[in-house]
């Protein structure tokens, strides 16, 4: 996690080093770019890393670390709550009686400004609700999902950061919800993280090819997996995927390209920019859909 205490203490000529604020250093790790005082330096082929740094590289962790905006690289706090939240849903869809999935679904066809299938009012928040709802009927459904979410969720909030990373796995949903409501406007309705799961996938392809590390396994990964939504007889929802996938891309390019300590002003403004864009279509519809 990058630390920030003291840096206001040195002079501007000077910065502070992240992990000792007493002492002034004009280096910087060539990876990450935070101040390192002496004490703190390792030596590398170009210029100098951080500790963090060194110890990710001796871990193997792939390239894409290089992404240093604010990640403890500890526990994957986040990715495990979202998993937590998710499973709680679908406990909460299996209690008989209770009609959870009703209540989580989402449904883009409109009939008199009210849903086909659970005869409810324009509510876009269901758009999110749906990406932690999963099938009842088929339990690999959720299964896959949380064991992709494990894979990537881990790597990615390590290189992101919490914040940023929570960021992404929602605006990820939305856009899919999004890509339903666009290209499958008649579709009964849709339950799933796989818009936010092809999100995730969307954001680190980008960033591995940005920083020029290997993606051809990933891309084979995508290419099959969109595939797969395509094929008759499946009842997945390959619009739903592509919208997540284009969504967290373009939230990854975002990310990747304003990685440097002094473009974070320009990067919470861009991501605030997607997310309010992304807010925005969800809600514009909305007025239509009431007027029938």
């Amino acid at each position: 996690m990058t630390n920030e205490t003291g840096w206001g203490a040195a002079d501007e000529a000077a910065p502070s080093c992240y992990r000792h604020p007493a002492n002034s250093t004009y280096i910087r790790c060539q990876r990450c770019e935070r101040p390192v005082c002496v004490q703190c330096q390792t030596q590398a082929p170009v210029g100098v890393m951080c500790p963090e740094c060194v110890a990710q590289a001796q871990g193997r962790v792939p390239k894409t670390r290089a992404l240093v905006m604010g990640g403890s690289g500890h526990k994957p706090v986040v990715t495990y709550t979202l998993m937590v939240i998710t499973g709680l849903f679908y406990l909460l869809q299996l209690i008989p009686g209770l009609d959870a999935t009703s209540y989580l679904a989402y449904a883009p066809y409109f009939s008199f400004g009210e849903y086909s299938l659970v005869g409810a009012p324009y509510e876009p928040w269901r758009m999110l609700t749906s990406v932690f709802a999963h099938s009842t009927g088929f339990v690999f459904h959720i299964l896959l999902n949380m064991y992709t979410l494990w894979i990537f969720g881990r790597i990615l909030e390590a290189m992101l950061g919490k914040g940023r990373f929570l960021t992404l796995y929602l605006a990820s949903g939305l856009a899919g919800s999004l890509g339903v409501m666009f290209w499958a406007p008649h579709t009964t309705f849709v339950v799933g993280a796989s818009g936010a799961i092809f999100g995730l996938m969307g954001a680190f392809l980008v960033i591995q090819r940005k920083l020029g590390g290997e993606t051809t396994q990933l891309l084979v990964l995508v290419g099959i997996n969109l595939v797969i939504g395509f094929l008759p007889g499946m009842s997945i929802s390959w619009q739903a995927h592509l919208g997540g996938l284009i969504g967290g891309a373009l939230l990854g390019f975002i990310y990747v390209s304003t990685r440097k300590l002094s473009q974070r002003r320009l990067q919470l403004a861009l991501i605030s920019l997607t997310v309010a864009v992304f807010v925005g279509l969800a809600l514009s519809h909305a007025p239509m859909f009431v007027l029938g």
